[in-house]
């Protein structure tokens, strides 16, 4: 089995290696390609990852390669983690909104929308080189935006399923409150990619109990500190909002605070210098624990059981993926992209039927499903006017002058990205 990674060169990366290595009976892999354009952050990355196999005894090859077209010839299967515009992209997107007094944040509102623009043209370009290297192959998205991203795959007819590690991080934390194995927490995820709320949390699938009550009572206080919502909202809801929903639940607070502190970016960007300065030790064979502080985890057990369910069927049968609504949904369109528990096989991913949503939480997919429509549009066909009325729709601007604004910076920030411009 060959798999490849582009975005390979990522700090990241020897996250996703470890996984790979322990979990290889799961996912038996022969060759893993790592592909980068920056071919310097590459060689540090691809040797640590080759120390890493070898350490635990993998009995996988790791290339390298700067040319896509080569490093997804024969893949069985590609993972997308791309930054388009690197560190320094990311820092705008979380800044300049700001001005406008809206929130700063490279996944969702004007931000969001930047990287969406950048990212969605480069991503279909290494899309069609993997259908003309190998129209069999499945293309696994962890890049952000992931709903977007995913539907442009979908729509351009790509054998895609997007991933966020939203869901296996909130899987993971009920587990260890629960003192159950991961596997036997079943979560009745529902909503958006990064605009999701877990209603229920039962053991051992769907029809289990549902233990959810009992974990806001037992420790609401906790789940509550980490979310950066008062208990109370979380007692009132009666479910457990993702950690994104603070920017639409709190905005106004969320912007004062962006305010007074450097960017995640910066901070980011910082500890990406000091990650690579590690990765180019010689006896460094191991992910050192600074790559906890980075993010994206569990993404390497999330990524492993998708690919092993998607080309071997030996993955868990039921996951939670960004794919078609396919009337999961009744209040959307079918082929809007939704992050939901699906039945997942070589075939694909299937969403799982979904209760009724209280209209709390219908709206707002609604709203923000209808903003990645016009966002979608926008990256897909360029033009002022698609981008003032993507920003226009989205919930956390919606209001004409902040638009206008945004969209002339915006566009200001990222001429080098956009080909219309």
């Amino acid at each position: 089995m060959k798999l490849a990674v582009v975005g390979g060169g990522s700090t990241y990366t020897p996250e996703l290696i470890d996984g790979f290595s322990r979990l290889r009976d799961t996912l038996p892999i022969e060759e893993l390609v790592l592909v980068d354009p920056a071919a310097d952050r590459l060689e540090l990355v691809g040797g640590l990852a080759r120390r890493i196999f070898a350490k635990q005894g993998h009995p996988g090859r790791i290339t390298t390669t700067s040319d896509v077209a080569a490093g997804v010839a024969g893949a069985d299967a590609v993972l997308l983690q791309l930054r388009v515009g690197g560190q320094a992209a990311r820092n705008q997107d979380e800044t300049w909104p700001l001005e406008c007094g809206c929130v700063g944040q490279e996944t969702t509102g004007a931000g969001g929308l930047a990287k969406a623009l950048r990212t969605v043209p480069v991503v279909l370009d290494i899309a069609e080189r993997v259908r003309r290297a190998n129209p069999d192959a499945w293309i696994i998205d962890f890049t952000n935006p992931v709903g977007i991203v995913t539907r442009a795959l979908l729509q351009a007819g790509h054998k895609a399923v997007g991933l966020c590690n939203v869901a296996i991080g909130f899987q993971r934390r009920f587990a260890k409150l629960l003192d159950v194995a991961p596997s036997e927490v079943y979560l009745e995820h529902v909503g958006l990619n990064h605009l999701t709320w877990e209603r229920g949390v039962r053991l051992g699938g769907p029809d289990g109990a549902d233990l959810l009550p009992k974990l806001l009572t037992e420790h609401g206080d906790s789940l509550a500190a980490d979310l950066r919502l008062p208990r109370a909202v979380l007692d009132r809801l009666g479910v457990v909002p993702s950690y994104y929903l603070r920017y639409f639940y709190a905005h106004d607070e969320v912007v004062r605070e962006l305010r007074t502190k450097p960017s995640r970016a910066a901070e980011v960007a910082e500890m990406e210098k000091q990650l690579l300065e590690m990765y180019g030790d010689p006896a460094l064979d191991e992910k050192p624990e600074l790559l906890s502080k980075r993010g994206g985890a569990f993404y390497s057990e999330a990524a492993v059981d998708l690919a092993a369910s998607l080309l071997r069927g030996g993955g868990s049968p039921v996951q939670v993926v960004n794919t078609y609504n396919k009337g999961t949904l009744p209040f959307l369109p079918d082929d809007a992209v939704i992050e939901v528990q699906a039945r997942v096989d070589t075939s694909g991913a299937v969403p799982l039927p979904v209760s009724a949503l209280d209209p709390l939480y219908a709206g707002l997919i609604a709203n923000v499903t209808a903003y990645e429509d016009l966002a979608l549009e926008a990256a897909l066909h360029g033009g002022r006017d698609r981008v003032f009325k993507a920003l226009l729709s989205h919930p956390l601007i919606g209001q004409y002058e902040y638009a206008e604004a945004l969209t002339d910076q915006l566009i200001a920030h990222n001429r080098e990205h956009l080909a219309w411009v």
